[in-house]
């Protein structure tokens, strides 16, 4: 069977995992936003056996997630769930992780905030939201081909856009979360991790 597939994810989800480890231990639920063709769930259960990972995706793309998941044996891959950012409360709770990797430039920028209020309501105290894509700092871009990448994605969807880090991290603090850090990662991409107060 020919599965959904992404080479953005293919040459990311190892960088990923090499952080996410850190932060994602063993017996935790970890939510992912914006879960794709699976890629990141796979490989990451594959690799942190001890975790429990539950993929999620808006109802257009659902159909995409379990054709990606389709066939997959894991112990630690819980079935797919149904979830709009916009749709509070989510349809899960009492998560001790939440990871989304290049949502947030991709969403209607009016569901950022939807976002992390409902990061902040569905997720435990010590918990870590960790976000991965490309950013602006102080409204500059990091590179050009990032600044290329925005003007792309704006002429595609007017609504969509590389976001200013001190824009989310403003709404993380106000949804009850701490700031971490910020690694640099490969393709001009950030991870941003914060934790659950």
């Amino acid at each position: 069977m020919n599965k959904p597939f992404s080479q953005a994810c293919e040459n990311n989800k190892q960088p990923i995992l090499d952080v996410i480890a850190e932060y994602f231990q063993a017996g935790k639920r970890i939510l992912e936003i914006g879960s794709g063709t699976g890629q990141h769930a796979v490989h990451f259960c594959q690799h942190l056996p001890g975790i429990y990972w539950i993929p999620s995706e808006i109802p257009e793309n659902m159909e995409i997630i379990k054709a990606g998941l389709a066939g997959e044996d894991l112990a630690n891959l819980e079935e797919p769930v149904t979830l709009d950012v916009r749709d509070q409360p989510w349809p899960v709770s009492e998560l001790d992780g939440l990871f989304s990797a290049n949502c947030l430039h991709i969403m209607d920028g009016k569901f950022v905030p939807d976002f992390f209020r409902g990061a902040g309501e569905s997720m435990r105290h010590g918990a870590y939201l960790c976000v991965y894509g490309p950013f602006k700092y102080k409204g500059e871009f990091t590179t050009e081909s990032n600044a290329r990448f925005d003007l792309w994605l704006k002429e595609r969807d007017p609504v969509s856009g590389i976001r200013d880090f001190e824009s989310v991290n403003e709404l993380a603090n106000s949804n009850g979360f701490s700031f971490v850090r910020d690694i640099g990662m490969p393709a001009n991409n950030q991870m941003l991790i914060w934790r659950k107060d």
